[in-house]
């Protein structure tokens, strides 16, 4: 995996083959900080990565100026990984081994963007779960945006916050905003 853009640009970083990871390809990552970029400012811009695996996303927000970024899994050597590799970039990025659910269920943070990449194989009512705990516990900042990654076989049309999904290849980002009645 390589990081696209900010102070790091094109800087390779190769995560240990043992970590149980999916990276986002680097053409979805692309088209997404793109759609970000349009939206956001990245400058101090608070981030909550979940699943965060390797810490690709991360990474990529820290080099473009974001921060404080909190990288969630469940995985130790993941953590791990991030810690070490976001020391060695001095990065803003602080990781925690949590399970995931549990950390929404009492995160101490809000954050103007929430990035979500679970295991594709989670089912539908998972993913679904990761929205209505963010909106439950109001985890968003004003005009935040939510964005959970998943396969193109899955479909989350059912949560009133969707507001747009894009395509990538095999991979959909899902865009989810607080609506104006809250």
């Amino acid at each position: 995996m390589r990081i696209i853009s900010g102070i790091h640009k094109g800087r390779r970083i190769t995560a240990p083959k043992k970590l149980p990871i999916r990276p986002t390809t680097d053409m979805a990552k692309e088209a997404l900080f793109n759609i970000i970029n349009n939206q956001f400012r990245f400058h101090n811009l608070s981030v909550l990565d979940l699943f965060s695996g390797s810490g690709n996303i991360s990474y990529e927000f820290g080099s473009r100026g974001a921060g404080p970024i909190t990288s969630v899994d469940g995985n130790f050597e993941c953590v791990k990984f991030i810690k070490t590799t976001a020391a060695e970039l001095d990065l803003d990025i602080t990781p925690v081994k949590s399970d995931v659910f549990k950390y929404l269920e009492k995160a101490p943070i809000k954050a103007d963007i929430i990035f979500a990449d679970p295991p594709y194989d989670f089912d539908e009512e998972k993913f679904l779960k990761i929205a209505n705990l963010v909106f439950e516990k109001e985890l968003l900042k004003p005009k935040g945006v939510l964005i959970i990654e998943h396969s193109k076989h899955t479909k989350l049309t059912n949560n009133p916050h969707l507001t747009e999904a894009r395509k990538y290849g095999n991979s959909v980002f899902s865009f989810f905003r607080a609506t104006d009645a809250e």
